[in-house]
């Protein structure tokens, strides 16, 4: 597989094969596309007891919805995960594919974007669901709107389209 340049994917994007709303043609790199962390997160409810992880389990048992007010940041303390969402919707077609990636200035300081589901499935259409961790001493706070992570793409051999659970996806 081939990682698409960032003239490929500007091309992509005016044949309109790649969808991305809202979208600035400046979030495009070398061979990736920036994208903004969006005010809607899923945080844990509790932090005691034992849940059990099986094919049945779902996330949102132990979850709950936080929207964060324009201006505002969400704290995220040492070890802590949460789920964030892009503000951007992607199509993509077919024949590409994508990796999620973090921005190496927020590593740096100990903020992890995506911890282990960081593949997009060829067809993928819907909003990206981030895993946020702060592997950091400290506690961070994050401004929705940021440009938190890149993807990106790559051609796939072959014709696939993802249908599965995460399909479509709006919130976190």
């Amino acid at each position: 597989m081939a990682v698409l340049s960032g003239s490929e994917i500007k091309k992509l994007i005016k044949e309109k094969k790649i969808v991305i709303k809202p979208f600035n043609k400046t979030q495009i790199g070398a061979g990736s596309i920036d994208l903004h962390l969006g005010d809607t997160f899923r945080i844990f409810k509790n932090r005691s007891g034992t849940f059990d992880v099986n094919d049945n389990s779902d996330y949102k048992d132990i979850t709950e919805l936080l929207q964060i007010k324009k201006g505002e940041n969400i704290s995220i303390k040492p070890g802590e995960l949460i789920h964030g969402i892009t503000i951007e919707d992607i199509r993509l077609p077919k024949g590409i594919s994508a990796r999620i990636e973090g921005r190496s200035r927020f590593a740096r300081v100990g903020l992890l974007t995506h911890l282990s589901s960081g593949f997009m499935q060829p067809g993928t259409h819907g909003k990206i669901v981030l895993e946020i961790a702060n592997l950091s001493p400290l506690t961070l706070a994050i401004k929705p709107g940021t440009a938190i992570c890149q993807i990106v793409l790559e051609e796939v051999k072959g014709d696939g389209v993802y249908r599965g659970r995460f399909s479509k996806q709006t919130r976190p």
